[in-house]
Parts: structure tokens; C-alpha cells; sequence
């Protein structure tokens, strides 16, 4: 029997949505408000937001009467020849809902790509082929790469989870690709000691991602002063810490060592969030004042950035994988010139070695 080609996958998206109201039946589309007032914010302008939103003038004013009803008090401040700003209240909802897309999109993508997998199965089973599965942290060049396989039509399994739990999970045979990052210069054979547990010289080999920037994120214009993890011990300076697991937890274990400070003595240690881009947001909405991630997150949020270290960031694979079929689509625009660009793009991110496949030796020599 002739193997079936199986036609182009599927794609799934699932999105939060808001909806606020005292009952029932009166409720709020606060998604679209939330659009509108995030737009307001970055024009300075209903009439802007409205156009940029494809919404007409009376539209926007008839869901800003109906939120200001709903919640008691004004979202903007309306000042002749001035513009328009969020009110306190608007900036709340403007922030919430950063925070929650943060928090939310690394779970929502690896469930859209776990539906995906099952709308999936009988297509790939016809062709007799098979996924592959890539587990990684939510980073934004592994985000990038997510989105170009999407557009070239190659089909992978994507399950965001910490770089420990991927390297563990490769090891185990559940994953062909697996992300992880290590700081360059003093920290690395001490944090590289914690992936080669479960990695394999004569089994594994490394695909460069990028280099990138890790630092400290603070409020714009840092108005606090901090200048260096010494300052997380500053009496009532609030920070925000990643999970165990993440290879940003174990940077900032390492750092806080070399410096002699106990994670007792950081107030916030034990509040965490699971991603940079929700570090970030975390500190922009004022629930922190600091927080540790990669200098795009800092950036998108309007942070100031206090640089730390650069870093390096692989995919584990086994290395018998890397001669799969089923592997070389995904290599082949890990390597591609767009996805070089699209990591050279990122703020604080390098990619002058990106798709290079290296042995364990060669990136960290003997403590391999």
C-alpha cells in the first residue's frame, strides 16, 4: 500500500476572554473593552483607538459609558486638546489583563498544541508519520520558532515547561528536543552541572538557540536606585522570583550565593511567576519592584533594564535524531536565515551561532 501524504496540520488557538457584570444577564464584553483601552493608552487618542480597532466613534463610546456605569467611576481622563488618558481604574484593567496573558499564554499554547496533536493523530497515522515533540521553557526566540514552523506548516508537539523538566523529559525518551540555558563565564559549570545529569556524551548533542541578556527589571527611569542584586536585601524592596526548575531560579540561587545573601533575607522569594514576560508584567502593574528575566521582557513591558549576565540557550537532542526525517523539517528553520533574523530582532538576544549543532564537550568542556 502507498504511504498517504497527510495534508498541511491543523492549527488551535485558545485565548482568554473577560467577561464582568453584577448578574447574568448584564454583562460586559470586557476583551474588547480592554483592547480599547490599551489602545487609548498607546495613542493617547479614543478617536485613534478606534480607528487603529476597526471600531466606529459612536461604538467606542457606547462600550465606555457601558464599563463606567458598570464599575461606578471613569476609565479616562478626557482633556481638551490634551488627549485622553486611563484613569487609575483603566490602568488597573490595562494591567490585569497583562498579567493574566502572561500567566496564561505559555499554558493556553501548549494546550492549543496538545489539541492540536489530537485533531492530528489519525491524520498522522494514515501517513505514517510521526510528531515531533519539543518541551521547552516560554522564551521568545523558542516563541518565534513556534510561530515560523506554524507558518512553514511543520507540525510539532510543544509543551512549555521549565529547563529541568525538559532535560528530564528528553532523557526519558519523552521529547526529540529539549530547552535549556546556562550563564556564561563563572556560573556556568556550576549550572551546566544540573542538565549533564541528565545528559549523555555519547547520546546527546546541542543545537545553539541564541545568547541572551539576563538582568534585573525595575520600574521606568528606576526610581527605587537598585543597581545590583546587593539591593534585593533593601528593607521593603519587593521581589519576584521564578519557580524551581527554571533556569533563571538557578541563576538567581547562584547569584545570591556569590553574593552571601539567604533567600530568607529577600522579601518575595517565594512569590513566583512562570515566565519572564510575566516577571515583567508583575513589575510593570507595581505588585513588585523587582523581579530577574531576559532583557526583551524588560522591554516590552517599559521597564528599566539592569544587565547581569549573557547566556546560552540549546535544545538537547538526541543525537541518532538528528539523521530523522522526522527532525529535519524543524532543523531546517531552526537554521533558516528568517529565523536567524527573527532571534537577531529580540531585544538582548544574539544569533550569530544560532542552529549550530555542538557536542557536550564542546560547549562546556570538561565539565561535560
Amino acid at each position: 500500500m502507498a504511504t498517504r501524504t497527510a495534508p498541511p496540520p491543523l492549527h488551535v488557538s485558545v485565548q482568554p476572554h473577560w467577561r464582568v457584570g453584577r448578574d447574568a444577564q448584564d454583562t460586559l464584553d470586557a476583551t474588547a473593552l480592554l483592547d480599547l483601552l490599551a489602545t487609548v493608552q498607546g495613542t493617547g487618542s479614543i478617536a485613534q483607538a478606534g480607528r487603529e480597532l476597526g471600531l466606529s466613534y459612536r461604538h467606542v463610546w457606547g462600550l465606555l459609558q457601558q464599563a463606567e456605569a458598570l464599575f461606578g467611576e471613569p476609565l479616562l481622563l478626557r482633556g481638551r486638546g490634551r488627549g485622553s488618558a486611563l484613569t487609575a481604574l483603566g490602568e488597573k484593567l490595562v494591567w490585569a489583563d497583562a498579567r493574566i496573558g502572561a500567566r496564561l499564554q505559555p499554558l493556553l499554547e501548549s494546550l492549543s498544541s496538545e489539541l492540536e496533536g489530537e485533531l492530528g493523530r489519525v491524520q498522522r497515522r494514515a501517513a505514517q508519520t510521526q510528531t515531533p515533540r519539543l518541551h521547552a521553557s516560554h522564551g521568545f526566540a523558542v516563541a518565534a520558532l513556534r510561530e515560523l514552523l506554524t507558518a512553514d506548516e511543520v507540525a510539532v508537539d510543544v509543551r512549555y515547561r521549565n529547563s529541568l523538566e525538559s532535560v528530564a523529559a528528553l532523557a526519558q525518551g519523552e521529547c526529540e528536543l529539549a530547552g535549556f540555558h546556562v550563564p556564561l563565564g563563572e556560573f556556568e559549570a556550576a549550572a551546566a552541572q544540573r542538565f549533564l545529569t541528565w545528559l549523555r556524551p555519547d547520546e546527546h548533542r546541542l543545537v545553539h538557540l541564541a545568547v541572551r541578556a539576563q538582568g534585573l527589571f525595575v520600574a521606568p527611569g528606576n526610581p527605587l536606585a537598585v543597581h545590583s542584586i546587593d539591593d534585593l536585601t533593601r528593607p521593603g524592596l519587593r521581589f519576584v522570583n521564578r519557580p524551581e526548575g527554571s533556569g533563571t531560579r538557578v541563576l538567581t540561587e547562584l547569584l545570591l550565593q556569590r553574593h552571601g545573601i539567604s533567600p530568607r533575607a529577600v522579601t518575595g522569594y517565594d512569590n513566583t511567576e512562570l515566565t519572564h514576560a510575566a516577571v515583567a508584567a508583575y513589575v510593570a502593574s507595581g505588585m513588585a519592584d523587582v523581579g530577574i528575566g531576559v532583557q526583551t521582557a524588560a522591554h516590552r513591558f517599559g521597564l528599566h533594564f539592569i544587565p547581569l549576565l549573557r547566556e546560552r540557550y540549546f535544545f538537547a537532542v538526541p543525537a541518532d535524531a538528528l539523521r530523522q526525517d522526522r527532525l529535519r523539517p524543524v532543523l531546517a528553520v531552526l537554521r533558516s536565515t528568517a529565523f536567524r533574523s527573527r532571534v537577531a530582532a529580540l531585544k538582548g538576544y544574539e544569533a550569530a551561532h544560532t542552529g549550530e549543532v555542538l557536542t557536550l564537550t564542546e560547549a562546556f568542556g570538561r565539565s561535560s
